[in-house]
């Protein structure tokens, strides 16, 4: 292959940020130059997403962009989308490669053997064989403050909105060993934070005959990494004993994100979730007893099939009067193939966009609420590396965003700091 540049793109989930990041340090490893996305480069590859209508039409916006930077380049199309509709994009103009699931983890040696005619699609294939597919590895690297490490793949839930479990496949994750040999490579390169990442992590170790729960305790005595987040995990599968090994724990931190959906129960059983909200504001309950400052964020669909108005008042209520930080807000969008979009009683798209509104204004007033709860309190802060307008940012351990003026010593450290109006003032040396 003449091509000596590389553009990566992602969308969507963390996973997907993790993959993209692990793929473009192989094309790195082989000598490729790594460019940024609105640069020319020879090659660009697009990690793609599907769990929106909107997902998608950017997706479609990033191939259109590459194939106008570069009418010459190589497009290469991966992920959610190419898994779902490989026909589709393979008709798009410039796109020489679609590749689903198990396929992009080959993308050096696709790209090697490409043909020079037709662009060669593998999703449909890729989907057959995703009932059986392996778990493959991956974590994100290049900001030198944060690793997104990949410990789990795959769905089993089939939740009636929800296209991942045919885009990924069956659920499957990583091992301990495997996870711990990761986190070290992890912390030899100098991150002092790894946030697990997974289409639905608290299923991890259950083909392996391991836990979730078994992983955090042997992550706990991993030396070089100072901090440990974990990112979205379902309600339901939050047992007690995980926030009370959270609380208790030295390195993983007091944040979570639980996707609620919604806070009506009819419309809970219509999605398919696996709790109810009675469960939810107990696993809330639980956090805040033990992690009083604890930052929990909540993903909330709105405008669901058969969705009235009195069922998202009582979601709004419900949100209201729980003590979490933020929201997620989501538009319901119609995904074929899903049992939703063939639900009775949709939701007409003037009323889905004022709830939307509604619970982004409500979110806006939890954060708002959150940050004055932590104004005047002491925090360490882990500075990342970037520097917009003379200042840094960075975030607490319970995950709240802060600035101070730009000091590059404050790089990947862990700095004790006197939070105020939403910005901070050094007060201590480096941990």
């Amino acid at each position: 292959m003449n091509s000596k540049s590389v553009a990566f793109h992602h969308f969507g989930c963390k996973v997907n940020f993790a993959e993209a990041s692990a793929l473009s340090r192989q094309f790195k490893e082989k000598g490729f130059e790594l460019k940024d996305f609105n640069d020319q480069a020879d090659i660009y590859v697009i990690s793609t997403c599907v769990v929106t209508a909107v997902a998608e039409k950017k997706c479609r916006a990033a191939i259109r962009r590459a194939h106008k930077l570069n009418p010459g380049a190589k497009i290469a199309v991966i992920g959610c989308f190419s898994e779902l509709k490989p026909g589709e994009i393979a008709q798009m103009d410039g796109v020489d490669l679609v590749l689903g699931h198990e396929g992009k983890f080959n993308l050096l040696d696709e790209l090697e053997h490409l043909s020079q005619s037709t662009p060669y699609h593998g999703g449909t294939q890729e989907r057959e064989k995703s009932e059986k597919a392996a778990f493959v590895p991956s974590y994100s690297y290049g900001d030198r403050t944060r690793s997104f490490l990949k410990i789990q793949d795959g769905c089993d839930y089939y939740c009636t909105y929800c296209t991942i479990p045919l885009a990924r496949g069956k659920s499957r994750s990583d091992t301990i060993e495997n996870v711990l040999k990761n986190a070290r490579e992890i912390a030899g390169k100098g991150i002092r934070e790894i946030v697990l990442t997974g289409v639905n992590i608290g299923d991890f170790g259950r083909q392996n005959g391991e836990t979730f729960t078994g992983l955090i305790q042997a992550l706990e005595s991993l030396e070089g990494i100072s901090r440990i987040r974990i990112s979205s995990i379902e309600p339901d599968l939050l047992s007690d004993g995980i926030i009370a090994q959270v609380a208790a724990s030295a390195k993983f931190l007091p944040h979570f994100h639980l996707p609620l959906q919604s806070g009506n129960n009819k419309i809970l059983k219509a999605m398919h979730r696996k709790y109810d909200r009675e469960l939810y504001a107990g696993r809330v309950a639980m956090i805040r007893s033990l992690m009083p400052d604890a930052c929990i964020a909540a993903d909330v669909i709105v405008g669901f099939p058969g969705e009235t108005a009195g069922d998202f008042e009582e979601t709004r209520l419900f949100l209201q009067n729980l003590e979490i930080s933020y929201l997620h807000v989501f538009t319901y969008s119609k995904r074929d193939n899903t049992l939703a979009a063939r639900m009775p009683d949709p939701v007409d798209e003037t009323t889905r966009k004022h709830r939307s509104e509604v619970l982004h204004q409500l979110s806006e007033e939890k954060k708002r609420a959150f940050y004055q709860q932590n104004s005047g309190k002491t925090a360490r802060v882990l500075f990342e590396s970037d520097n917009a307008n003379g200042y840094m940012h960075g975030f607490t351990e319970n995950y709240i965003k802060v600035k101070t003026p730009f000091n590059p010593e404050l790089i990947n450290q862990i700095v004790e700091v006197t939070l105020f109006d939403q910005s901070v003032s050094p007060k201590t040396t480096p941990a």
